[in-house]
């Protein structure tokens, strides 16, 4: 069973609200074309790509998505997959006697207590095997126009350097940056804070000399301020 939810945070200061918006609003100036870097056609495949790609790169299974659909377009006939089979497709992702579990136990659960459909609420995508809040949050807001807030590496990581919460608890972040912006904005923003992440603010060394937002980030200066230096550590797209 999940666990349930912690209480809600008490409100944040007006201020940071003013500032965490203004980043929010200057990334996605700088990242117009921000969307979900996993391939999908429909819920199934998004839910699916989205549990694949735990320890790997988006790229990666975005190049095994045609392979693996193709010969398990839906719920049942991946229920039904041979294990062997499935595994050979997703073998390349790594990990993959524990995927092709996942999968098996994932579209089985489907089939059996969703007529083969992807439930498109979070209390209902949370009890399906491999599924938690952050690929739930995935899916509702990508596939199903619902906002999420996804609380992957990327997210928390600029959250935490730009000061809007101290929360490492990815559940307890998530309530933290939803009392700080409104429900419509909570997809786009996860876009916006994992391209820049990825793009800009990365782990080691962020290229704090040519992001966007370093005039209202407490942290600028982690990085290479030096706008040539760092120019040379910006990503012009995500992970190989």
């Amino acid at each position: 069973m999940p666990r349930p939810a912690p209480a809600a945070p008490p409100a944040p200061d007006a201020a940071l609200v003013r500032r965490a918006r203004r980043i929010d609003r200057v990334l996605g100036e700088t990242y117009p074309d921000a969307r979900c870097e996993l391939d999908f056609d429909n819920a199934f495949q998004l839910l699916v790509v989205t549990v694949l790609s735990a320890q790997t790169t988006d790229r990666r299974v975005n190049a095994v998505r045609p392979t693996l659909f193709a010969a398990y377009p839906d719920p049942p006939s991946m229920a039904a997959a041979r294990r062997e089979d499935l595994e050979g497709i997703v073998g390349p992702l790594g990990f993959f006697r524990a995927k092709t579990e996942s999968l098996l136990k994932l579209s089985a659960a489907l089939v059996e207590r969703y007529d083969g459909e992807v439930p498109g609420r979070l209390e209902d995508l949370v009890t399906l095997p491999g599924v938690g809040r952050k690929t739930a949050n995935v899916v509702l807001g990508n596939a199903f126009d619902v906002p999420g807030i996804t609380v992957d590496t990327h997210f928390g990581r600029l959250i935490r350097r730009f000061g809007w919460t101290e929360e490492t608890d990815p559940v307890k972040a998530e309530l933290a940056i939803a009392a700080i912006f409104p429900k419509k904005d909570w997809t786009m923003l996860s876009h916006h804070l994992i391209w820049h992440g990825r793009r800009v603010c990365h782990a080691k060394k962020p290229a704090c000399g040519a992001c966007t937002v370093s005039q209202w980030c407490p942290s600028y200066g982690e990085g290479p301020t030096d706008p040539e230096a760092a120019a040379k550590l910006v990503k012009t797209q995500g992970p190989a």
